[in-house]
Order: C-alpha cells, then structure tokens, then sequence
C-alpha cells in the first residue's frame, strides 16, 4: 500500500509509447507519428530555452525560474562552496489535470483495454 508523500508504483512512459499511441489513436504511420512527437517535444523544448513560458492548455505550465546564485556546503570536507545561478524548469500542473488524476477511475493503457477486451469475448 502507498502512504502519503510516496509515489505510486507504475510503469514509466517513454517516447516510443507516445510514438505508439500516436500511431495507433491518429493514424498515421510509425515513421509519421514519431515525426510529430519529436517535432512537439523540440518546439517545447525550444521554447523553454529561450526562456517562455509553456501553456497547454487542461494539462498544464512549463515555467523557466532563475535561481540566484548561493552557497552551499561541500559534504565531504565541509567547505562552504558557492552554487553559480542557473535557470530551472518548474512543471506546474492545470486543475483539470490535478482533476483527472485524482479521479476514482483512471483511465486504461491501451495494452490492458485489450487484454480485458480478449478476457471477455472467450469462446464456450
């Protein structure tokens, strides 16, 4: 069982599955679909590089932050060290998401849809 403050147990999301469901929810071929994933990932990623703010809209904000610079404290020898100042990217979840995930039934992966699919339609 999962407490509070811990995370849930689940299986992690890469690329090639949004490929998949690309290609499967939209119909374009593999090579297509993985086109306009990479092709979305690059513009939000080029966005945020130049320091904008990214709004999809019911998902949620990708916000660049500028840390100043601080000091820290070297573990080993325990030597105050200054961290330099850099940028970071804060992803700030929309409501409706917030919503969505907490809702009390979450929506199936495609692969168990089917699964569930096939368990039901046996032949007597």
């Amino acid at each position: 069982m999962v407490s509070a403050g811990q995370a849930m147990p689940a299986r992690t999301v890469t690329r090639e599955d949004l490929y998949d469901a690309v290609y499967r929810k939209v119909g374009l071929s593999r090579t297509e679909a993985s086109k306009l994933v990479e092709q979305v990932l690059e513009e939000i990623i080029a966005c945020i590089q130049r320091g904008e703010t990214v709004k999809l809209s019911s998902f949620g904000l990708f916000v660049v932050r500028k840390k100043g610079q601080r000091i820290g404290r070297n573990l080993r020898t325990g030597k105050e060290v200054p961290i330099p100042p850099r940028r970071i990217v804060v992803f700030k979840p929309s409501r409706k998401l917030k919503e969505r995930v907490n809702a009390e039934s979450p929506i199936p992966r495609h692969d168990q849809a089917t699964e569930a699919e096939s368990t039901n339609s046996s032949f007597s």
